[in-house]
């Protein structure tokens, strides 16, 4: 008899998306992403982090205070950053992402034909950029779902 207890698609894409967000040196959010075919094949990851030439040390993280004093103007996004490792059409996919995408980030995954965004958090849900990205989404035909835990631990040990 097979076993039972095994983990669901959304828990392995979700996990793969958590695990990905702990490469992040962000200090306040760490966001991992996972894309995957609609035959549940990995086509890219990412997280949220600095472009690559671009010392993490030599620029800042910090959250506020002048725009160029900020993380905000340097940091590339999971959700882009997954778009760009990609080496493959990404038509059809769906992203699995920690947290929801921003209005630039639903740019991209609209322009990439990504047609389903599963998100853990949705902690900005109030913010105009998550409003935009709502409604661009939405207006695109791009399904967002709130992932629902069943609250299973799995622990990984590295």
């Amino acid at each position: 008899m097979k076993r039972q207890d095994y983990i669901t698609w959304d828990e392995y894409f979700m996990g793969i998306a958590l695990l990905s967000a702990q490469r992040s040196k962000d200090p306040n959010t760490q966001v991992g992403a996972c894309i995957v075919s609609d035959e549940n094949k990995i086509l890219s990851v990412g997280y949220n982090g600095m472009p690559m030439g671009c010392s993490d040390d030599e620029i800042p993280w910090e959250r506020e205070g002048e725009l160029l004093e900020t993380k905000y103007p340097y940091v590339c996004h999971a959700e882009l950053n997954a778009i760009l490792n990609s080496g493959t059409s990404l038509r059809g996919s769906r992203l699995y992402v920690t947290l929801f995408p921003c209005n630039e980030c639903a740019k991209a995954l609209i322009q990439a034909g990504i047609r389903e965004v599963v998100y853990l958090s949705d902690k900005y849900a109030e913010s105009e950029a998550t409003l935009a990205s709502k409604k661009m989404l939405s207006m695109a035909g791009v399904r967002t779902r709130g992932y629902s835990s069943a609250g299973r631990i799995v622990r990984i040990e590295l």
